[in-house]
């Protein structure tokens, strides 16, 4: 009786063994794969409970997770003979989990090694300034030359590939910064040349629109003296009449008979005595029956010139009025 009682409970136990080699659990993100004395069943395991034989089957579990693996960096050549230092990252996942196990050996490592070839053959083929301005077409074609050898052999799917830097060299990060700056002044230049032409029209607009009103001139005139004193400043303002200049161009024309080319100017030292000669004139208010000196009207001062054949002193003609 007690030898069947062992016999019993020693095939309890191995029964008990062989159910525990027989359950399997597959989580939601696996596939399983199984091989019964190493050759391969076609159907796959779903995720839950899943019994096979103890003895002559194995179960292999196959994550149909996305998978994220970084790229060493890779030194490189660019299109226009720049050496430089590239790394990314890819993004990739099991489409055919029979492919990724029967077909390659370990194949997260053969991603890793295909993701560095095809980086180094994507920099050698683009030039500096489409790895810088351009990523995303440099990613899709990266994307696309490790899809040819994953996707269809392996069961892999590359889902995205992104390069996460760009070392450059010293001097090519000097020589940018160089050329940086120059565009950054050129546009500077441009706005401020663009302002300037914009403040022409309007200061010009603004000059016609004063041309039609005499008197706009004038309380423009006055509004800076008010701006002006306004700060408290030891500065003096002193306007000075447009007319008495308009008087001067018109004597100088009638003294030369108009001939721009022997016109003579007033010397410095007779400027005060021909100011002493022409503002009574301009300040007197004019009697009735006449009429204000103007450029018709003004006095006539001849400036002091030497006379060329015998040296004589200057002479002076005194003011006359027309």
């Amino acid at each position: 009786m007690a030898a069947l009682i062992t016999v019993l409970v020693v095939l309890t136990v191995i029964g008990l063994i062989l159910l525990a080699m027989s359950v399997h659990s597959v989580q939601q993100y696996e596939k399983g794969v199984v091989f019964r004395f190493g050759r391969l069943l076609p159907d796959l395991r779903e995720p839950g409970l899943r019994l096979i034989r103890p003895i002559g089957d194995r179960m292999r579990k196959v994550s149909v997770q996305t998978e994220v693996m970084g790229v060493p960096a890779q030194g490189a050549i660019t299109a226009d003979n720049v050496t430089l230092t590239v790394d990314a990252v890819v993004y990739f996942r099991v489409m055919d989990p029979v492919k990724a196990l029967v077909n390659v050996s370990n194949y997260p490592s053969a991603v890793s090694q295909i993701a560095q070839t095809s980086l180094r053959s994507v920099i050698g083929r683009a030039d500096l300034d489409t790895l810088l301005s351009d990523r995303d077409q440099v990613n899709a074609e990266l994307k696309k030359v490790m899809d040819a050898p994953t996707e269809e052999p392996w069961g892999l799917r590359i889902e995205r590939v992104e390069i996460k830097d760009i070392a450059l060299p010293e001097s090519m990060m000097r020589s940018m910064s160089k050329q940086a700056e120059a565009e950054r002044e050129r546009r500077a230049r441009v706005i401020a040349a663009d302002g300037e032409f914009q403040a022409s029209q309007r200061l010009t607009d603004a000059a016609a629109t004063m041309a039609d009103t005499p008197g706009a001139l004038q309380l423009r005139l006055l509004q800076t003296v008010v701006d002006v004193s306004a700060e408290k400043n030891s500065t003096l303002v002193m306007p000075f009449p447009v007319e008495l200049l308009r008087f001067f161009d018109s004597h100088s024309h009638a003294t030369d008979g108009g001939d721009p080319t022997t016109r003579r100017r007033p010397t410095p030292a007779a400027l005060p005595e021909a100011l002493s000669k022409v503002l009574p004139d301009l300040l007197t208010p004019p009697t009735p029956g006449s009429t204000a000196p103007g450029p018709d009207t003004a006095p006539r001062i001849t400036a002091p010139v030497t006379n060329p054949v015998n040296g004589a002193a200057p002479t002076e003609t005194a003011p006359t009025r027309n």
